[in-house]
């Protein structure tokens, strides 16, 4: 297999905490995929017109703008994004969030383990270089 096809998996954590997106960069990182943080909606929008993404990490509770909107800004401008929804209320635990998001692939409580996060990402992430 040649090397040089290995894609390494591009990741935007959209977290309104710094401090639990610096936890899950770590773990995705140290599996070395590359990693981009934003805050609230105007900075996901912006890094998801310039920059082309495999997974998106993405509270369904922001701060500063609509999880659902940045969501289907992707599904437009980046159809083949794939979105791990995060969430520490019960907004959408009966998996309603699918019917919502067609480019939704896990729904999955805040406090999971990072490490359990990383194998999703690169789960979904390996789904991309095949598909």
């Amino acid at each position: 297999m040649n090397m040089n096809l290995i894609q390494t998996t591009r990741v935007l954590i959209v977290e309104s905490l710094p401090e639990l997106a610096a936890v899950w960069q770590r773990h995705l990182e140290r599996q070395n995929m590359e990693c981009a943080y934003a805050a609230s909606q105007q900075e996901a929008i912006a890094h998801l017109s310039n920059c082309t993404v495999d997974i998106i990490i993405l509270d369904l509770v922001i701060e500063n703008g609509s999880a659902l909107a940045i969501a289907d800004y992707a599904n437009y401008r980046q159809p083949d994004a794939r979105v791990i929804f995060v969430t520490n209320t019960s907004f959408f635990s009966d998996g309603s969030i699918f019917a919502y998001s067609a480019n939704a692939r896990a729904f999955v409580q805040t406090n999971t383990p990072p490490e359990d996060l990383a194998a999703m990402v690169a789960h979904y992430g390996a789904e991309c270089s095949v598909g």
